[in-house]
């Protein structure tokens, strides 16, 4: 534990410094283990496992276009993303551990208790077993806080979920080399950070509902942005839309709209380029998928080789918000990816690489991303660079922010937005694959504002 968040960078530098690290960009066609399957035309691991890249034509109606075709992973194992949390002092601290991986821009970043695929914790690498994993998976030594089945990202996921746990322990419990307690206004100075805190932790964090015990100063009275945010969070907060309003909202943007899918070989995607290195987008946009070698000292297999995707530029996670009778509310987006489960998932205002739409008409460009880009700094509330999901992604980042809309920005919006307040979507992501992970990302941002 640390008293001061010095002392936990002092710490976390020791980690840097004490194993050895390499990513080697690597051709897809020499990829140890990794080769196309003859009947999918999928880019496969030899033991049928861990995940795979093919492509996929895509038609909807919710989105900037109506039809394109991509690179897409196929992940169909869901893995556990988990966080164990205990009480010293009768203030709730979090275990985290500084964890490397391959598409980390900056190679380690501080990830939950427990990030395993079911490949990885099966041990189908025939690696070193995952720690803590025991406090997960039943029967467990603790308490369930949050437990649900949570998607990843679906511009680069086909259908790919996570579970997401915290379990509350109270008997005693070894810290292991690598690892660390954090209280959440640890965490909360943390996540102000670039490239700090990962994705996992983040998603995880967003469900964390905040107990009677956590003992950190009453913020709902302050006249700041945290202060807006904590009483935007309470039960009792005044709501533009109630609940049932709220699903009936989401549920009627499920049933209006439409998407299929339908897969093709890596090798015949529409509009993108196959070569020995890699295979990109004939424009140069958008994203590539590339091969990488790893070498790691502190993981539980110390080399292998895998394909990852790697996006041509930086994103945008945004909310918009307003106060609406005295209580902060965030815009949130009825949004359609690829590779989303159920048509559509809660997401940010505006969630998007800007680079990729320069130079198109206003029609072709997503809904408020003009205002959120053009925002003077007094209504840029929050901004931060963070990583997206380095297993996968290489050296993917998104610029999270909170924007105050301007007067222009209606009090209702059209039929794929709608105003919900920090709590009501807390409430939401308490249920599985109802909240994008990009929401829920910068969600855990906002709530643990220090």
């Amino acid at each position: 534990m640390f008293r001061r968040t010095s002392e936990f960078h002092a710490w976390f530098s020791a980690q840097e410094r004490a194993h050895d690290y390499r990513v080697t960009p690597a051709r897809l066609d020499r990829l140890d283990g990794w080769a196309l399957d003859p009947e999918t035309g999928s880019l496969r691991h030899r033991t049928g496992q861990f995940f795979s890249v093919g492509g996929l034509e895509v038609r909807t109606d919710n989105r900037e276009v109506a039809s394109w075709a991509q690179p897409i992973i196929d992940q169909p194992e869901w893995g556990i993303l988990g966080i164990v949390v205990k009480e010293f002092g009768e203030v709730p601290h979090f275990l985290l551990q500084a964890k490397m991986e391959p598409g980390n821009v900056n190679t380690l970043q501080l990830s939950p208790t427990v990030q395993a695929t079911r490949s990885n914790y099966t041990r189908v690498h025939r690696g070193n077993a995952v720690p803590y994993l025991e406090h997960f998976t039943d029967p467990r030594p603790g308490r369930i806080v949050f437990d649900a089945l949570q998607s990843e990202q679906g511009a680069w996921f086909l259908h790919k979920r996570n579970r997401n746990m915290i379990v509350e322990v109270t008997g005693d419990i070894e810290t292991l080399d690598g690892f660390c307690w954090l209280t959440r206004e640890q965490i909360g100075e943390l996540l102000l950070v670039d490239n700090l805190v990962n994705m996992d932790t983040r998603t995880v964090l967003a469900g964390y509902p905040g107990q009677a015990g956590d003992a950190r100063p009453r913020r709902d009275t302050e006249d700041t942005l945290s202060g807006a945010v904590a009483r935007s969070g309470r039960p009792d907060a005044c709501a533009l839309h109630t609940k049932a309003e709220l699903l009936s909202w989401f549920t009627g943007a499920k049933a209006d709209h439409h998407l299929t899918r339908t897969r093709v070989p890596l090798d015949s995607v529409k509009g993108w380029v196959r070569t020995e290195g890699g295979v990109s987008h004939e424009t140069g946009r958008w994203f590539s998928v590339m091969g990488v070698d790893v070498e790691a000292g502190s993981r539980e297999v110390t080399r292998w080789s895998q394909p990852m995707i790697r996006p041509s530029s930086r994103g945008i996670v945004a909310f918009l918000f307003r106060t609406l009778g005295g209580v902060l509310h965030l815009l949130v987006k009825a949004r359609t990816e690829a590779g989303t489960l159920d048509v559509v998932e809660m997401g940010p205002t505006v969630q998007c690489a800007p680079d990729n739409y320069q130079d198109l008409p206003p029609g072709c460009r997503p809904a408020f991303l003009d205002q959120v880009l053009s925002a003077p700094a007094e209504r840029v509330r929050f901004d931060v660079v963070h990583s997206e999901e380095g297993g996968r992604f290489y050296h993917a980042q998104n610029r999270y922010l909170l924007v105050e809309a301007d007067d222009d920005t209606p009090p209702d919006a059209d039929g794929n937005h709608i105003w919900m307040t920090v709590g009501q979507l807390a409430e939401m992501v308490r249920h599985g694959s109802h909240v994008n992970v990009e929401a829920r990302n910068l969600l855990a941002c906002l709530r643990f504002l220090p």
